[in-house]
């Protein structure tokens, strides 16, 4: 579900108590997603998550060092990436380390962008593997902030878990008709609009900014405007085990595969390559921000774009895809 702000719906209507078949026929889907939390957590708990590449956000949007507690990032399988792309964009692998990028790649997608110009496009990519340098964000076309739509709903999820880490929530707490990891799961992996607004009614407009802020990112939940570099520091920052213990980063993580609309950078990397991602499409934005992993390499690729309106959709979709087959050919 799209075409609404938290806002907007958050004076909606909401859910009744009964139980419509669409839910009825959702909770095979929360069991499954369940289950796929859980093996994720055996894996991040036996090794995945490397505490001595732990970071945090800093106020600056950097990442710092943390605590021991913090994990690093999760390797991916190994995947070889496009021959073309590669051939397109990359340097030899004995020139450049996997996951950097260089003038080749700046080139490649600066190219797409003065192709698309009649669209407004902000590109942010960040190195999240372990030992990259956790400050550099490199950023193409508008960096400006944009309506992020549905991405940042990442960004009210991390706040609901660090909630429940504190103590002053619960994953099985009522959120509407089910449970508050009922109502996360549908607003990142199925992008409900009425299950955002419980959540945000949960966490609070205000404490979400203050959330926000204290991960250096300047947010305001009324106008949902982030730029494409502050969702790439949000996304590293939940990959990175650094913002959330092991468990919650892997239930979050879990929710954002195989979602309800995975047409734009998923659509686009080679087989074997695992995306985290969350879209976002809202009038004229269309967005999508994601992790791509293989093999220990790992970049944040967060794509902003502003068209004419929905007609334009199906163009802006395929600059999506060559600005993420540029960054797969080049990083992996």
């Amino acid at each position: 579900m799209e075409q609404h702000t938290p806002r907007q719906r958050r004076f909606g209507s909401r859910r009744g108590a009964g139980r419509s078949p669409r839910r009825i026929a959702a909770r095979p889907r929360v069991l499954m997603g369940a289950v796929c939390a859980a093996v994720l957590a055996v894996a991040l708990a036996a090794g995945f998550f490397s505490a001595a590449g732990a970071r945090t956000l800093t106020a600056a949007g950097g990442l710092s060092a943390a605590s021991p507690a913090a994990g690093g990032a999760p390797a991916a399988p190994g995947v070889e990436a496009s021959a073309d792309a590669s051939a397109e964009v990359s340097a030899p692998a004995s020139d450049k380390a996997a996951g950097t990028a260089d003038a080749a790649l700046d080139a490649r997608i600066q190219a797409i962008l003065d192709a698309n110009s009649q669209y407004q496009i902000g590109v942010a990519l960040m190195d999240v593997s372990s030992g990259a340098d956790p400050a550099e964000v490199h950023e193409y076309g508008v960096r400006e902030d944009f309506v992020a739509a549905s991405t940042a709903k990442v960004l009210a999820a991390a706040a609901y878990y660090h909630l429940v880490e504190t103590g002053a929530a619960s994953v099985d707490d009522p959120l509407g008709a089910y449970t508050a990891r009922f109502q996360l799961r549908e607003m990142i992996q199925q992008s409900d609009n009425d299950s955002w607004s419980l959540v945000m009614d949960a966490v609070g407009h205000s404490e979400l900014t203050d959330y926000a802020a204290s991960l250096g990112v300047d947010y305001d939940p009324e106008t949902n405007r982030l730029t494409p570099a502050a969702m790439a520091r949000i996304l590293a920052g939940v990959y990175s085990g650094t913002l959330l213990d092991a468990a919650d980063t892997a239930e979050l993580l879990s929710y954002m595969q195989d979602t309800n609309y995975e047409t734009l950078i998923p659509a686009a990397v080679p087989d074997g390559i695992t995306v985290f991602h969350k879209y976002g499409l809202l009038n004229d934005e269309l967005h999508d921000a994601g992790i791509l992993t293989r093999d220990g390499t790992a970049c944040a690729l967060v794509i902003y774009t502003k068209g004419q309106d929905l007609s334009d959709v199906p163009e802006r979709t395929e600059v999506i895809h060559q600005l993420t087959q540029a960054v797969a050919g080049a990083l992996f």
